[in-house]
């Protein structure tokens, strides 16, 4: 009798990360499946693509017009590329005021939006957020199984913030899916130390793409730390940790350290940011009613998980990992709300939120799967209702959120009537949006927003801010004005009495400017 040899060092505790094979249906059905690979693979992955076909149809319902941040990435990335192309000046300089380097993401989507106009520019945010998806099926089926990872996927795909930034022209999605690749690259292969470095130049062009993504590189690390410690011991696996650590902040530093203006962008975006007034309990009830209920049944996962009651169909890591690596997760999952309520600020929160919940998600997917392993009506039941209650909240709150913005479309073709090329001045509240319609007649220098403005007047006196607006239009400098009274209307009202006929200006137009908030009106004036 020949004996078994021993199996190699570290097997046993390397499948407990090792997909298992779920339960199948009928034995006959089983047969079918296992001898025909087409219908393994529609098995393996019908239902990962079910999820990202009802993701993708939930995520394009919503429209509006081009929101005030859509219209400026998209106008910076056309004037870097008209640049690069033609040497055309852009007359400003992005990378002291974006929130993310402003040679990838803008210039990305301006390309696409070169060939298919905002529609397709949106669409690159749904490959991203879909790919997000996928990431956390894969990350989730790695960690615990093939069942948690479907109902995981499932449960952050319907959720507010993914159903947002994937209909949305901005940087958000791309640097979730960038955080999302690391993570997954570090538990596919969790006692390897080569996917270190890939995942490190994942989180690196995640925070270029966002700065406010580095808030998400300690999760990752802790992550790839244990998640190596069953497979290759302690000590391997903080080298692990350190080696991904050590590859993601050295390209940074050089990259910001090389380029100034970069450096300067982080700390006004990021790093210095002035606090709000938000009070931190309104930051945190915000919180809850976006991703509190997805991030609740997390935290029992958690809890499952860690107190080990759970079958995954495999060996468990030992106590002490699984206690760590769900604090890790769910501590992510609280982070961006904890953060922004010590600052006072709601801004973004909608978004940011759903970094967080993407590294909860997967607890949240093993604490219903539980439900679904006995095959009993009431625990499916309990399933679908609680996946029910959180894409008909999330569906809402996605389509009120692009009610946050009016319709614009009036008020560019009335701008585009008055228009005249080169010479035209135009003073516009929140004027990026008719900059990036009208960025085929306009130049760059003919508009002026609400923000800051800088003007000489007739006497040689240099002035900034409301004097300045005031002896601009005194002086009749503007073309047009078009106000609506919405985030500038402090400045706005203090200006009133200029526009009228004896100041030079007639109101020539009036539009619905209707949101979310409440009913409203653009105010279209000209210079007499």
């Amino acid at each position: 009798m020949t004996a078994a040899l021993p199996a190699p060092r570290g097997t046993e505790l390397a499948r407990a990360y090792l997909p298992a094979e779920p339960g199948g249906p009928a034995e006959g059905v089983r047969r079918l499946l296992g001898r025909h690979a087409p219908l393994r693979e529609v098995r393996r992955r019908g239902p990962l693509l079910c999820v990202l076909g009802l993701q993708a149809v939930l995520t394009l319902l919503p429209r509006n017009t081009a929101f005030q941040d859509e219209a400026l990435y998209l106008y910076a990335g056309h004037r870097l590329i008209d640049l690069i192309r033609h040497g055309t000046p852009t007359y400003e300089v992005y990378s002291v005021y974006f929130s993310g380097a402003p040679g990838l993401y803008p210039v990305a989507a301006a390309a696409v939006d070169s060939v298919g106009g905002l529609t397709a520019a949106r669409g690159l945010s749904l490959l991203f957020a879909l790919a997000t998806t996928a990431l956390l099926y894969g990350t989730t089926r790695h960690l615990f199984d093939r069942r948690s990872a479907v109902v995981a996927a499932a449960i952050f795909a319907v959720t507010e913030p993914i159903l947002f930034i994937g209909n949305l022209a901005t940087y958000d999605a791309a640097a979730l899916m960038f955080c999302a690749l690391a993570a997954w690259l570090v538990v596919r292969r969790p006692g390897a130390f080569l996917p270190a470095l890939p995942a490190a130049g994942a989180l690196a062009i995640a925070f270029f793409l966002k700065y406010a993504a580095a808030l998400y590189f300690p999760p990752v690390a802790a992550i790839c730390l244990l998640v190596a410690v069953p497979v290759v011991g302690p000590l391997r696996a903080f080298l692990r940790a350190a080696l991904l650590t050590a590859a993601t902040a050295a390209p940074i530093g050089a990259i910001l350290y090389g380029y100034s203006p970069l450096w300067t962008g982080l700390r006004v975006t990021t790093t210095e940011r002035e606090p709000g007034s938000d009070p931190a309990a309104d930051v945190l009830v915000g919180a809850a009613q976006l991703v509190g209920l997805p991030v609740l049944i997390a935290a029992i996962g958690g809890v499952l998980y860690a107190t080990g009651r759970v079958h995954l169909g495999r060996p468990l890591p030992a106590a002490p990992i699984r206690t760590l690596l769900a604090l890790a997760l769910i501590a992510t999952a609280c982070a961006a709300p904890i953060q922004q309520a010590t600052m006072h600020t709601a801004v973004s929160l909608h978004k940011h939120v759903g970094f967080g919940l993407w590294f909860a998600a997967p607890l949240a997917g093993l604490a219903l799967s539980g439900l679904l392993r006995a095959p009993t009506f009431r625990g499916l039941a309990a399933v679908l209702a609680i996946c029910v209650a959180v894409a008909g909240t999330g569906i809402a709150q996605a389509g009120e959120r692009f009610r946050d913005w009016p319709n614009s479309t009036e008020m560019v073709e009335a701008l585009r009537m008055q228009a005249r090329p080169i010479t035209g001045r135009y003073l516009v509240e929140e004027s990026e949006v008719p900059r990036y319609y009208l960025r085929d007649l306009v130049e760059p220098y003919q508009w002026t927003g609400m923000y800051t403005f800088l003007y000489t007047d007739a006497r040689g006196n240099d002035l900034s801010g409301l004097p300045a607006y005031r002896a601009a239009l005194s002086e009749r400098y503007f073309d047009v004005v078009v106000l609506r009274y919405g985030p500038s209307a402090q400045l706005a009202r203090q200006l009133d009495d200029l526009l009228a006929p004896e100041g030079g200006y007639e109101l020539a137009a009036e539009f619905d400017a209707t949101n979310r908030y409440g009913p409203g009106t653009w105010f279209v004036w000209v210079r007499r």
